[in-house]
């Protein structure tokens, strides 16, 4: 039986396969063309400094979408490929995908320097092999008085609990090519952080954090840091 207004608009289609078409391309319709649907996620943080505001947003989810007003990029299209596991897992949450603006290296941007409100990104920096790398070229594009947000998974609410912390020194001799991987790019955590580790990198980097939680607001598995440029 029809559950919601989707379904009775898709119910008197007989053949399944196009009406699980028809009712997905609806579904992502809506989430493309309307924000205050969009949004699945809230967080009073994110809401504090990047509301009205139009920024980036690097490695975005269906099941984490802040409803900022943010172009959104990824270094793939997983709208081309139903097997990869992030499209499996947005679509088993939400039922559908975060439709994906630029197509891009999250640690080698399109845009020029001082040019975006903010780079906000959701558990994400810990996928760069280099996050030197990745938060000098957010931290380029961004304008003068703008942000850096992230949120980042915390080594003990995690599955990362086990391992050990990454250093300072492992990831200025990343940086410098000291230490080298053959898997950089794989989708894997290669970085383990609790806070404290975040505002050790930013003071090396000479960043200005101007707000901090060791717990984030929203999921409670990771910690926020906002610098502004």
């Amino acid at each position: 039986m029809p559950r919601d207004i989707i379904d009775k608009l898709v119910w008197y289609i007989p053949i399944k396969s196009l009406r699980d078409k028809f009712r997905n391309n609806i579904k992502q319709y809506i989430i493309n063309n309307y924000k205050y649907i969009k949004k699945t996620a809230n967080s009073e943080i994110v809401n504090k400094y990047l509301i009205g505001l139009k920024g980036i947003e690097i490695g975005g989810a269906a099941y984490a979408d802040y409803g900022i007003d943010a172009i959104k990029i990824d270094r793939i299209n997983i709208l081309s490929d139903s097997n990869n596991a992030y499209y499996l897992e947005q679509l088993k949450l939400k039922g559908f995908i975060q439709n994906i603006d630029i197509i891009s290296n999250g640690d080698d941007l399109p845009f020029k320097d001082n040019t975006v409100d903010f780079v906000f990104t959701s558990h994400v920096l810990e996928h760069f092999f280099d996050p030197i790398k990745a938060l000098k070229e957010w931290y380029r594009v961004t304008k003068n008085n703008g942000y850096v947000f992230m949120i980042i998974p915390h080594k003990e609410r995690t599955f990362d609990k086990d391992r050990e912390r990454t250093t300072l020194q492992e990831l200025i001799d990343r940086h410098n090519g000291t230490i080298k991987s053959e898997n950089q790019f794989d989708d894997m955590h290669h970085s383990v952080w609790i806070t404290e580790d975040i505002l050790e990198l930013c003071k090396y980097l000479n960043y200005n954090v101007i707000e901090y939680h060791d717990m984030d607001d929203c999921r409670k598995d990771g910690f926020i840091i906002v610098i502004q440029k």
